[in-house]
C-alpha cells in the first residue's frame, strides 16, 4: 500500500472539564520523529502518545498539538493559609518596630508570599482519558489521509512504470537491426579504404563492437527493477526507503545503456529512462 508522508488531521472532544482539540501534522522524513505539544497537565501521556504513534507510522517528521480550553462557567478558587498570613505579618511586624522609617505590609504583599496563596489542584483524569482516546482517533484519520494521499500517487507511477517497460522493448527489438547496420557500415568503411577484406579481422571488429553496444544486461536488469518497483508498490510494508533503492539501480542502468548507445533512438530512449525514473524518485521521496 502506498501511503504519503504529507497529511494533516484534526479532531475534538468535549466534556465537563472543557474542550480538547488535538492537531497531527506529517512531513517527509527519513525516521520517524515526532515532537508533541500538550497540556502541562497531560506531559505524562507523551510516552503513550509515542507508543500509538509507532502502531500506525513508520517515517515521518510528525508534529503533534493538543489543547484543552476549560469550561467558560469555570471559576478559578484559591486557598490561603490563615496561618502563613499570620506568620508573616508578624513578622513584618516585628521588623517594623526595629526601624526608624517603617513601611507598613498590605494584603498583597502577605499574598505574594510563598505558602500563603495557593491554586487546589485540578482533577484532570477523565480530561487524561478523553485526550488518549482522542489521540487515537486523530491517528486513525491521519493514516487514512496518508493512504488516500498514496492512492492519488499511484496511476504515475503505474503509468510510468508501463512507458519505462513498452522503452526497454523497443530498444531490445531495435538492437539485432543495429548491430546489422553496425556490421554493414564496418565493411562500407573498409571497401571504402580499399582495404582487403579479411574474414578474421572483420569477425574480431564485429566482436569488439558487439561486446561495446551489448547492453541485454541492462535491459534484463531494467526489465527486473520494473518488475521489483511494481511489487514493492502493492507491499504492506513501509516501501519508501527500498523504492528510492530501486530509483537509484534504475538510473544506474539508464546511464549505462546511454553510455552504451549506438544509435540516436537509442540514446533517446535513455533519457526518456532517466526523465521517468526522476519523475518517480521525486515522488518516492515523500513515500513512508
Amino acid at each position: 500500500m502506498i501511503r504519503s508522508m504529507t497529511a494533516f488531521a484534526r479532531k475534538d472532544t468535549r466534556g465537563d472539564w472543557g474542550t480538547l482539540t488535538c492537531e497531527i501534522r506529517t512531513v517527509n522524513h527519513r525516521y520517524l520523529e515526532p515532537s508533541f505539544r500538550l497540556p502541562e497537565a497531560f506531559r505524562e501521556l507523551e510516552n503513550r502518545f509515542r507508543e500509538e504513534l509507532r502502531k500506525g507510522l513508520k517515517r515521518g517528521k510528525v508534529d503533534v498539538s493538543m489543547r484543552l480550553q476549560s469550561t467558560e462557567n469555570e471559576v478559578q478558587s484559591f486557598e490561603i493559609s490563615d496561618e502563613m498570613a499570620k506568620a508573616v505579618n508578624e513578622a513584618a511586624n516585628h521588623i517594623n518596630r526595629m526601624l526608624d522609617n517603617p513601611a507598613h505590609i498590605n494584603a498583597l504583599d502577605i499574598l505574594r508570599w510563598p505558602g500563603v496563596l495557593s491554586v487546589p489542584e485540578t482533577d484532570y483524569s477523565a480530561a487524561k482519558e478523553a485526550a488518549a482516546n482522542l489521540f487515537a482517533d486523530t491517528v486513525a484519520d491521519l493514516v487514512s489521509v496518508r493512504e488516500r494521499e498514496g492512492d492519488r500517487l499511484r496511476p504515475l507511477f503505474d503509468d510510468r512504470l508501463a512507458t519505462m517497460s513498452r522503452l526497454v522493448a523497443e530498444v531490445r527489438e531495435r538492437m539485432p537491426d543495429l548491430l546489422a547496420a553496425q556490421e554493414t557500415s564496418l565493411r562500407e568503411r573498409f571497401a571504402k579504404a580499399k582495404v582487403e577484406l579479411d574474414a578474421d579481422r572483420v569477425a574480431q571488429e564485429m566482436v569488439m563492437l558487439a561486446q561495446k553496444s551489448d547492453v541485454a544486461e541492462e535491459l534484463d536488469r531494467l526489465d527486473a527493477h520494473v518488475s521489483e518497483v511494481t511489487e514493492t508498490l502493492h507491499s504492506d510494508d513501509a516501501i519508501g526507503r527500498r523504492l528510492d533503492f530501486l530509483m537509484q539501480e534504475l538510473n544506474r542502468e539508464a546511464n549505462t545503456l546511454s553510455s552504451k548507445s549506438i544509435d540516436a533512438a537509442v540514446t533517446r530512449a535513455a533519457v526518456d529512462l532517466k526523465v521517468l525514473i526522476e519523475q518517480m524518485r521525486e515522488q518516492v521521496q515523500n513515500l513512508e
